[in-house]
């Protein structure tokens, strides 16, 4: 059995987590997306009759047909070479990944910045603030065939692999983000064992925002309490962000339970209650990832013995 793999090494494509901004980015709230190493993926030639191999070459596949389909009505957000894309499907090309789907880091942002950087004809680097939300637009346009709706922000990180400050939907700029420390305070990641389904809840929070209450809760507290977040992490304020962060786990809480499985809302409010861990949602939530932050990570883990815990960052 013959393996072919493109070992280049800006061939990986990593996945990303959004520390910051899940749906408050909508209303214009700032956010913050980092890239995240320990998932990645990238195309391979494959020969053999791997079952996930050919499920991935046939998903490819399908978003060939959509990219053609755009191609055809002009609709195509930057020049791809479609005829290569299509050769290296019938050499079974998949995208060989270990990011997992409905986790809220990445796995379809993954894709789209892998095929951009394979096929797009003049490719834009994105070393300017006008280029970073060119980039973002096409990205937005081609990852709208897996989510129906797309910011493009996912693909942007995976394909730049840099830390992103979101200002506003006009003002996007690469950051550095603090140094790690041998401290006890933590991000972590919790494993919910759920996979989660972006559209559905990025469509309930849409209606929810025609209600003038709801709307105001997220233009008002949530974006204080969600800039303030990122301002302290970056500023290395650890205080005053687990302060901010704690106000925004209660926010979630209260007024963003359908995207929270069910089985995570006593332990959400747990972390509350006893100041041990708060919990944010990752991404679009309701399933994947849920997000940790505490000040001691020995007492968090401690509290959190039965559930499957990843630190990210530690300040």
């Amino acid at each position: 059995m013959s393996k072919l793999k493109n070992s280049l090494k800006d061939s990986l494509f990593y996945g990303k987590i959004l520390l910051f901004g899940e749906y408050g980015i909508i209303e214009d709230s700032m956010g913050l997306s980092i890239p995240y190493n320990n998932y990645q993926g990238s195309f391979v030639f494959e020969d053999s009759d791997k079952l996930e191999f050919k499920d991935s070459n046939g998903e490819l596949r399908k978003f060939y047909l959509h990219l053609e389909q755009l191609a055809s009505t002009d609709d195509l957000p930057c020049q791809l070479d479609l005829v290569a894309f299509k050769a290296d499907l019938e050499q079974n090309m998949a995208f060989d990944s270990s990011i997992p789907q409905g986790y809220g880091v990445g796995s379809s942002g993954a894709i789209v910045a892998a095929i951009y950087d394979k096929y797009a004809i003049e490719k834009i680097e994105g070393k300017t603030n006008k280029d970073i939300l060119t980039l973002k637009t096409i990205f937005g346009a081609l990852e709208s065939y897996f989510h129906g709706k797309s910011s493009g922000l996912d693909p942007l990180i995976c394909y730049l692999n840099l830390p992103i400050l979101i200002k506003s939907k006009s003002e996007l700029n690469t950051v550095g983000l603090p140094k790690e420390k041998e401290n006890k305070g933590a991000i972590f990641l919790l494993n919910t064992g759920e996979v989660g389904k972006t559209q559905p809840l990025v469509e309930h929070f849409l209606d929810r925002l025609k209600e003038e209450g709801f709307r105001n809760m997220i233009r008002n507290q949530f974006k204080k309490y969600n800039d303030a977040s990122i301002n302290a992490f970056l500023q290395e304020d650890g205080k005053s962000l687990l302060a901010n962060v704690k106000n925004l786990s209660k926010l979630a809480l209260e007024h963003f339970k359908p995207m929270i499985p069910n089985l995570y809302h006593k332990l959400w409010q747990e972390g509350i209650d006893s100041n041990a861990y708060y919990l944010k949602l990752c991404g679009s939530g309701g399933g994947g990832f849920i997000l940790g932050f505490t000040e001691d990570i020995d007492k968090a883990k401690a509290k959190l013995a039965a559930y499957d815990l990843a630190v990210i960052h530690k300040f």
